[in-house]
């Protein structure tokens, strides 16, 4: 059986590489080299206790104020509200109390094992020096503030994550350069990191090509059937032939999902990071500032600030105004940070989550055709579930049941797009 896998990035190589273990003949099509979309600036985080969903109860009333700070960790392109309009109504109907616990619920199996389940790809690639599993870190100002989460560390503990909650003399042992101004954290034993993202992707698919599998650079136009039987991808060069194929192109895979058949509401929360080469202070673990909803992780590369949201879409311009506030927010979380940087010791990047308004993604078969499996849509996950979902798609084309219940990440909870084709 040959399968083609649309996307180059952390799902993707992790898809290629489980279904080659299966003994399928595998190649990957991507159009812009290994790990370079969203695979290339995240956080970097393995981290179990990701299952709150990004839309909760009460989030509604912090958005105005979120939108009019400058700092804010939201931002919306006012041109580009008509056409996000319906994504964040879904969003804000997602956020109800009822809903948010099956999402916490669903999220819960396909992160439980992060770590171990990348554990198996990682030694096969030789990457273990990549990878860091000693915890992560949740900052807070006041008790207030963590109080105000209360319904997040609620959804952790309900799916048995554990945690431990900090007071200001522990928080400043575990780490002794932050800010004083930070009294309570919450320190989360089973998460962990990798020090470089992109260079982990990378080491999977030069593994994956060293044990047969082919890379292809080319982007997917569509995909070709001969009746009703799938034969290939179309692409700019021409149809690749495929017996079989996983979708895993990220923010692009909305409209080869609705070639198909399937109405999936994606689009990107584009986000941002900087970095700083030889910082003058490094965290011990990754860590989150709950309330300025940004991580820092300590990378090979220097000290990585990654987070904000912002709605613009897949062809604005990127706003790197909103990499250097990270910068600001950082020094708030670090004083002994420097006060100014020369551009060589910095580095900024923006790319595309690919983000469903439920906060859970796609896996699972496409409506017209069983021959193609869509696994896109991790949002702020990706690189913490990309393991498993391999494991999941590679499951569903060898025919075998997945480890996990995936009826919660169905493409058919979303309906229809249009009438199918006809074969």
């Amino acid at each position: 059986m040959r399968i083609g896998v649309i996307g180059g990035g952390a799902i993707g190589v992790a898809a290629a590489s489980w279904m080659q273990r299966d003994g399928a003949e595998v190649f990957i099509l991507e159009p812009n080299g290994i790990g370079n979309g969203a695979s290339f600036g995240n956080a970097g985080c393995f981290n179990p206790s990701s299952v709150v969903p990004m839309s909760m109860p009460g989030m509604l009333h912090k958005v105005p104020g979120w939108l009019f700070d400058p700092l804010g960790p939201l931002s919306i392109r006012w041109p580009y509200l008509p056409t996000i309009a319906p994504w964040l109504l879904r969003f804000i109907k997602a956020g109800s109390r009822d809903r948010v616990e099956g999402q916490a619920q669903a999220l819960r199996a396909l992160l439980r094992d992060s770590p171990d389940a990348w554990a198996p790809l990682v030694r096969n690639a030789g990457a273990e020096h990549l990878v860091r599993r000693n915890g992560h870190l949740v900052v807070y100002r006041s008790k207030q503030a963590f109080e105000g989460d209360a319904l997040g560390w609620k959804l952790r503990a309900d799916t048995g994550i554990p945690f431990q909650v900090l007071g200001e003399d522990e928080l400043r042992q575990q780490e002794p350069a932050l800010s004083p101004d930070y009294r309570l954290g919450v320190f989360i034993p089973d998460n962990g990191h990798t020090t470089n993202p992109n260079a982990l992707v990378n080491a999977l698919a030069d593994a994956f090509q060293r044990d047969g599998g082919t890379l292809i650079k080319g982007r997917a136009r569509g995909l070709a059937f001969e009746g009703s039987v799938l034969s290939g991808i179309e692409t700019d060069a021409g149809v690749v032939p495929a017996d079989r194929v996983v979708i895993a192109a990220g923010a692009f895979s909305k409209p080869l999902a609705a070639e198909l058949g399937d109405a999936i509401p994606l689009d990107t929360e584009r986000g941002y990071h900087i970095m700083i080469r030889d910082p003058e202070v490094m965290p011990r673990t990754s860590m989150m500032d709950a309330e300025g909803k940004f991580v820092c992780t300590p990378m090979e590369g220097g000290l990585r600030l990654a987070g904000t949201v912002e709605f613009a879409g897949l062809e604005a311009a990127p706003d790197m105004r909103r990499a250097h506030n990270l910068l600001t927010l950082g020094r708030r979380l670090f004083p002994g940070l420097a006060s100014s940087y020369p551009e060589e010791r910095l580095s900024t990047w923006m790319g595309f989550r690919p983000s469903l308004p439920d906060s859970l993604p796609v896996i699972g078969h496409s409506r017209r055709s069983r021959e193609v499996v869509y696994a896109f849509g991790h949002g702020h996950v990706g690189i913490a579930g990309a393991a498993q979902t391999g494991r999941i798609v590679a499951d569903l084309l060898a025919g075998r049941s997945p480890s996990i219940d995936i009826t919660a990440f169905s493409p058919a909870r979303f309906g229809a797009a249009s009438q199918l084709p006809s074969s």
